[in-house]
């Protein structure tokens, strides 16, 4: 079972109204929210833990785990207001968002959220948890979330990490204090997956190879970063050195990239629990073959997301019906 954990919001996307100007429709998102659903619908057990509010937008998120297979009995329920984003697609750009955070419900996930519904450890099944995003710029939920991730990360045998900061620039009023911690998190994480832009950001003086690099130096067992149209590379740790491996993206039509590297993720994860190799060991004894392969199954799935409107994840059937 996959544990996700972070932001769950509305995001509030623009959209054209024939007749009637332009409006701004309330869609479910959050990076690791979006995640946990495309896990749910690749049929891989997954709960997603944190703080939903009450309102009638909270009722609108956890109504739609439910209907994709998400346990919802690791969520606290508040009466604080849910976190809205407003979204602006523009032709041929990534999205722009504006936030709406004080004060909301995923961003007050704290210690006691953690121990109501945890009771002081994992649900037995767990194998890996993963977390990332905005959650990680907004208090208290992204203390709350490190102390969690770094002392399940460091247990001998404890689970996978799985990670992706889905950087939103904005977010982050402090950006070399946000990369200290940054390295921190990674020193307890098993995947890291990254977008290109991402990578830009962290470490502007450095090629995206050697950030990549970087990145599997500073803990990681498997560094996976995300190139839009260019598809997937991953650096596999090898005692030897990397193991580099690289597969490309579906030839699909583009209608918008939400969702797509929650996407990505998300069926990464699936793949490796389907096939019996969610475990620290498992993922480092990957071979060449084997990594392409969960590679070009997340490019799939992240591929078919980009052909519908939205972060509406697609099913296994439909990942292993599309081929090269």
């Amino acid at each position: 079972m996959i544990i996700c954990l972070g932001e769950a919001l509305i995001d509030m996307v623009l959209r054209e109204i024939p007749g009637g100007g332009e409006a701004f429709l309330p869609l479910p998102g959050g990076s690791p929210y979006n995640t946990a659903v495309a896990i749910g619908r690749l049929g891989v057990p997954v709960k997603f833990l944190g703080r939903f509010s009450r309102d009638f937008f909270g009722e609108i998120l956890a109504r739609r785990l439910g209907e994709n297979g998400v346990g919802d009995d690791l969520l606290v329920r508040t009466d604080q207001n849910s976190t809205l984003a407003f979204v602006k697609l523009e032709p041929g750009e990534e999205p722009r968002y504006v936030f709406y955070t004080e004060g909301t419900a995923d961003r007050s996930f704290c210690a006691a959220d953690l121990e109501a519904k945890l009771h002081g450890g994992l649900p037995p099944a767990t194998r890996c948890i993963l977390f990332g995003s905005i959650s990680m710029t907004m208090e208290p939920a992204a203390s709350t979330i490190e102390s969690f991730v770094l002392s399940q990360g460091r247990k001998e045998a404890g689970p996978v990490i799985s990670f992706d900061p889905n950087i939103r620039p904005f977010m982050i009023r402090d950006r070399e204090a946000y990369i200290r911690r940054f390295e921190i998190w990674l020193s307890a994480v098993t995947i890291v997956k990254i977008s290109g832009e991402d990578l830009d950001f962290i470490y502007p003086a450095l090629g995206r190879e050697a950030a990549l690099a970087r990145l599997l130096s500073l803990g990681p067992v498997l560094a996976v970063c995300t190139l839009g149209p260019e598809g997937a590379t991953a650096l596999l740790r090898r005692e030897t050195g990397p193991l580099r491996v690289s597969a490309p993206v579906a030839d699909l039509p583009v209608v918008d990239t939400i969702g797509a590297g929650d996407t990505f993720h998300g069926a990464l994860l699936a793949w490796l629990e389907i096939g019996g190799r969610m475990s620290r060991a498992a993922i480092g004894a990957l071979d060449g073959g084997e990594l392409r392969e969960a590679l070009w199954f997340a490019n799939r799935a992240a591929s078919l997301v980009c052909g519908r409107q939205g972060a509406e994840p697609p099913t296994r059937a439909e990942v292993e019906a599309l081929h090269r």
